[in-house]
Parts: structure tokens; C-alpha cells; sequence
């Protein structure tokens, strides 16, 4: 079971591309997350989606993505055919990342036509003649999406995926080239590391590493959205302290020579599909100069690394797990552990 991933400006032929495709690789079928937008349309209260611009931006809809995805390929097997524009890269870490936890690999590939070509498709694209202003308001959005996509490829979307360059192509000849490269490997699935879903609460255990500035080190993980300190999740049998020191050497290549000291103790609540958990941070210690030009990242898990301040952490890690390292910064202050619920110090010990 495999997912091949059409991704592209809006306007580039994605989905007209995809149509052909499933009449060229076998035992495969067209899944268009479109069709998950139209339906939260309908579920969802107007208030909720008035708070948002894009159907993206819904959690809901990026977990309905997974989870249809691979409702598809359990009940189908063979390929899933999914067009769709994905310009955040925290999204495909999201979407990408679900799929690899159920075991199921995703071959990215992104259409790439010239921008003067772009901009002729969307001006000569037919739209539903029912729709009041469609052809206003679903050209523009297509061009407005134009700035964002040129952004994506600068930043992340052109060393992610695989392009083909459709100027000159048609949807049927960018299906044959698509089928060929998948078909020889050209075309490999993306290169994300297979983390199993949990079934229950977990705990895990993180390690503040500072450099000598006293910023702290944080890692950018491929299979999940925001920036992460290094660590993971305590193994059954393993102390947690000795899981953090594991997970430092697994994950940047820095051997702790002694056993890290305890910072915060976070009850993180469920949140589905998430369990939640005991989340662990301790002091990994400062690092000099020599130390920290030997991080080396292993390739899949992560992709960056970087030293940041607290304010800069603020933009780049998740709220909760911010709250947690603001914490945990404020114990290293004060040399005493805290213990805190859903990144909340209880008891009095915020004072």
C-alpha cells in the first residue's frame, strides 16, 4: 500500500493529472481531500469555519485526511491517487508523518509548470456556472495562492518533492511521466521515520542542551508539525533519565557523560486521537564551542537543528510544549524541580 501525492499550485493540474494516473498504475484510486473540505461544510458550526481561511488550517481536516486515507488503503490496498496543495510545511509533517505511524509510505511529487504558464491555466479554467461570483472568487484565490506557492518552493517544497516540470505537458503525459517514475523508484517514498501510533498514555523524557550564549537547543522533527527538544518516549523497562541521554545520542550525535537533572514534571491531558501523558524535561547542561559543532542529525527523524533564545522558542515550538520549557527554564533558575499540569505549575509553585 503507497500514496502518491500530487502536489502543486492551484491551477496546475493536479487533479486532472490524478485522473489519468489511476488508469496507468494498477489497482489504484483517486482520493481528493477536496471532498473532506465540502463535507465539514456541512458538519461543522459557521462560527468555526468563519475563524478560519483555508479548510487546511482545520485540525480536523488534517486528521480526517490520515484517517480517510487510510480507511481507503485498507479497504482498497494497492495506490491512493491524492491530489492536493499542500504549501505548509508543517502540514505535510502532520499529513506525511500520520501516514508513515500507520505504516504507510508517501511518494511526493510536485508539478511545476512556469508561472506565465500558471497564470494562463487559471485564467482559462472553467468553473461552475451555479456558483454566485465563482469565477471571481475562485480566480483570485488561485492567483492569491500564487505569492504563498513561490514562498513554499524557496523554503522546503522543491528539496521535499519530486518535480516535474508540466509547461509543455499535458494531464496525460504528466500521468506517464509520474507512472514511469514511480514505477522505476525514481520516485521513492519520503524519507520519514515510521513512529507507531500510541494505544495508551506515554511517557516521555526531553533534554534542554544550552550552548554557551545559554540558548537551547531544539530540533525539527520531518514526521510532525513545530520545533522539539531532543527526546522521546521512555521505553518499557528504561529509566526515563537514561531514555533522555539515549534519545540526545540517537538524535544529535552528543554523548552525555552523566546522568541529566530532573527540570519539570508536565501532565500533558488527552487530546484525540492523542493519550497524552507524563511529559519529563531535564538539564542536559551547557555545551562549549567544540561540543556543539559536533551535532549531527541522523537524516529521517530530523531535518534542522538550531540554538534559540526563549523568545525565539515562543515562534517555533507548539504552545504547549513553549509552556513547558518556560517552566522548565524558570526550575533551572531556581535549581528546584516543578511539577506542572497541562504546562501549569499547581501547588503555589509559580510563585
Amino acid at each position: 500500500m503507497t500514496v502518491v501525492w500530487i502536489n502543486g499550485a492551484f491551477g496546475a493540474g493536479k487533479t486532472a493529472t490524478a485522473r489519468e494516473l489511476i488508469e496507468l498504475i494498477p489497482n489504484s484510486a483517486l482520493f481528493d481531500p477536496e471532498v473532506i473540505g465540502g463535507a465539514l461544510s456541512h458538519l461543522l458550526p459557521p462560527k468555526r469555519l468563519a475563524e478560519v481561511g483555508d479548510f487546511q488550517d482545520l485540525p480536523i481536516w488534517r486528521r480526517l485526511v490520515i484517517d480517510t486515507a487510510a480507511a481507503m488503503l485498507a479497504e482498497l490496498g494497492g495506490t491512493l491517487v491524492v491530489p492536493m496543495t499542500l504549501l505548509r510545511q508543517e502540514y505535510r509533517d502532520e499529513i506525511f508523518g500520520g501516514l508513515a505511524a500507520r505504516r504507510i509510505p508517501v511518494r511526493h511529487l510536485l508539478l511545476a509548470p512556469a508561472e506565465t504558464i500558471l497564470r494562463e491555466r487559471i485564467a482559462g479554467r472553467e468553473i461552475p456556472p451555479d456558483l454566485p461570483d465563482g469565477e471571481i472568487r475562485q480566480r483570485q484565490w488561485a492567483y492569491d495562492h500564487i505569492e504563498p506557492y513561490r514562498a513554499a518552493l524557496a523554503s522546503w517544497l522543491t528539496a521535499d518533492a519530486h518535480l516535474v516540470d508540466t509547461s509543455a505537458l499535458t494531464p496525460y503525459e504528466t500521468a506517464v511521466r509520474i507512472a514511469d517514475a514511480v514505477g522505476s523508484g525514481a520516485v521513492g517514498p519520503c524519507d520519514i521515520v515510521q513512529t507507531p501510533e500510541p494505544t495508551a498514555e506515554t511517557l516521555a523524557a526531553g533534554v534542554l542542551l544550552f550552548d554557551e550564549q545559554d540558548r537551547v537547543l531544539l530540533v525539527d522533527p520531518t514526521y510532525k508539525p513545530g520545533w522539539e527538544f531532543p527526546g522521546g518516549v521512555v521505553e518499557r523497562g528504561e529509566a526515563p533519565a537514561r531514555a533522555g541521554v539515549r534519545e540526545v545520542a540517537e538524535e544529535t550525535g552528543i554523548r552525555l557523560r552523566e546522568v541529566p537533572r530532573l527540570l519539570v514534571v508536565d501532565w500533558e491531558r488527552p487530546a484525540p486521537p492523542g493519550y497524552g501523558g507524563l511529559r519529563l524535561l531535564f538539564d542536559g547542561g551547557r555545551l562549549d564551542s567544540a561540543e556543539a559543532a559536533r551535532v549531527l542529525l541522523p537524516g529521517p527523524e530530523l531535518r534542522a537543528w538550531r540554538f534559540a533564545t526563549e523568545q525565539e522558542a515562543a515562534d517555533m515550538l507548539p504552545p504547549v510544549r513553549y509552556e513547558r520549557l518556560r517552566w522548565a527554564l524558570r526550575a533551572r533558575e531556581r535549581g528546584a524541580a516543578l511539577y506542572l499540569e497541562a504546562g501549569v505549575p499547581v501547588a503555589g509553585q509559580a510563585a
